[in-house]
């Protein structure tokens, strides 16, 4: 089973193909039905944010073409334009992979925590859908794991840089003391949590949060001693605010330029400071163009976020290497799961040997045989039909020019190297009668057989 990573995120796309490239909660569903039929995907997990959209999949084949194709149809792209951005990691590149974003080190902000919990929510809704299996979710929570040692035993989530804390950063660049501004926040999601944080740390006295549901907006608005509202109320506080920065998961826009122009008159051409965090976007774009309305998305963040990232680079490098180790020994447990069906096979098929010897004996056993001739007979049978196609191969192996098939044979079953082991004792016993035909038929006739006779 191949194991890949396909997607595109803030470095290989820009903004507006990655929102037209996002999926919605509510076509999950749809989505992982949809792929397992047009790919012939065995598992699969879809993580959908504002900086990428990464599948991970688990698939009998190297199925990427067909991914693209149906990624483009889903969405209604041309897959030209998709596959410029497109980019693919397959088995263990494709675990590196998964362990770097689940630890941050993909992301914009170098290290941020909330992929973390975004990857953790995109399993979930994966499980949910019975879309991930036995592999893909040993892939996820190793994966967890290493996140969870980079974070403990490295330095790179000690400063607080984040899409929120550079939002805020940014804020002080128009605004000399944020203590003199009001904030509107658009959306009540753990990114707006963030903003609200950082906005309360940096002074700013009033906060109001707007969301689809009044519970939550006043839920999140009372823990920094703020009031919610509807997004439908926005209107009536918007030329009361200085700052609004949005992040909901709505598909159109929430904040139009006709509304913030009304807002404009009011304010007397007071300057805003906006933020669009969201992917698809919340703001219209349109907003920008107007005076007096400083417009920033999260692509516009990327300058700040690299100033404030510089001290996380050593850390970083310290991550690489616990990913590193992380990777390998998911592979190594990976492929060791893979020698299981083998060594189940292998074990059956001793026993259905085992099981005809004995039914053998004990049929004799019944007609009157004496019973040591029998047990010594039944040794003997087992260990040649046992042994026998493994010689056969090992023989034609050599002959074919394989000798490290013999050096496996060593070393499975721990004998001594050939120019010291000891000659083994002929065995004369009573062979099956047809063991001389069966190694006839192999290719390695050429070689002179021990014959053997009835004891």
């Amino acid at each position: 089973m191949a194991l890949l990573t396909l997607g595109i995120n803030h470095r290989t796309a820009p903004l507006e193909l990655r929102e037209r490239v996002a999926f919605t909660p509510e076509h999950m569903g749809e989505a992982f039905s949809a792929l397992k039929v047009a790919a012939g995907v065995k598992e699969a997990a879809i993580l959908s944010t504002c900086n990428r959209t990464e599948l991970y999949l688990a698939a009998e084949d190297e199925c990427s073409e067909t991914v693209l194709q149906w990624l483009a149809g889903f969405h209604g792209l041309d897959v030209a334009e998709l596959a410029e951005a497109f980019y693919i990691h397959v088995n263990e590149e494709a675990v590196r992979h998964i362990m770097r974003v689940a630890a941050g080190l993909d992301s914009m902000v170098l290290g941020e925590p909330q992929i973390l919990g975004q990857l953790k929510e995109a399993y979930a809704i994966s499980r949910s859908y019975g879309a991930s299996g036995s592999l893909l979710s040993r892939l996820f929570e190793q994966s967890f794991s290493v996140a969870k040692r980079v974070r403990t035993e490295t330095a790179i989530g000690e400063n607080p840089v984040s899409v929120a804390y550079a939002a805020v950063s940014m804020a002080r660049h128009i605004f000399a003391d944020l203590r003199r501004n009001k904030a509107l926040l658009i959306g009540a999601g753990r990114t707006i949590e963030l903003v609200a944080r950082h906005l309360r740390d940096a002074g700013v006295p009033d906060i109001i949060v707007a969301n689809r549901t009044l519970e939550r907006a006043e839920s999140l608005a009372r823990e920094y001693n703020g009031h919610g509202i509807l997004l439908s109320d926005i209107s009536e506080h918007l030329a009361g605010v200085d700052i609004v920065i949005a992040s909901t998961a709505s598909q159109l826009p929430v904040l139009g330029k006709g509304a913030v122009e009304r807002a404009l008159k009011k304010r007397k051409h007071r300057p805003y400071f906006m933020v669009d965090i969201a992917v698809p976007r919340d703001i219209e774009p349109e907003v920008a163009q107007l005076d007096d309305v400083y417009l920033y998305t999260v692509d516009d963040l990327r300058h700040v976020i690299e100033e404030n990232i510089r001290s996380r680079e050593g850390a970083a490098r310290e991550a690489e290497h616990l990913i590193e180790s992380g990777a390998e020994d998911f592979l190594y447990q990976l492929r060791a799961l893979d020698a299981v069906s083998t060594l189940k096979q292998y074990r059956y098929r001793a026993e259905q040997l085992r099981d005809q010897e004995v039914e053998r004996a004990l049929k004799m056993l019944r007609n009157g045989g004496d019973p040591e001739t029998l047990l010594r007979s039944l040794g003997r049978g087992l260990t040649n039909k046992l042994l026998h196609e493994p010689s056969v191969q090992v023989r034609k192996a050599t002959a074919e020019g394989r000798t490290e098939v013999t050096h496996w044979l060593r070393e499975l079953h721990q004998l001594a190297p050939a120019e010291t082991a000891k000659p083994a004792p002929a065995d004369t016993s009573d062979a099956p009668a047809n063991e001389m035909e069966t190694d006839r038929e192999a290719p390695s006739s050429r070689y002179h057989k021990p014959q053997y006779h009835d004891s």
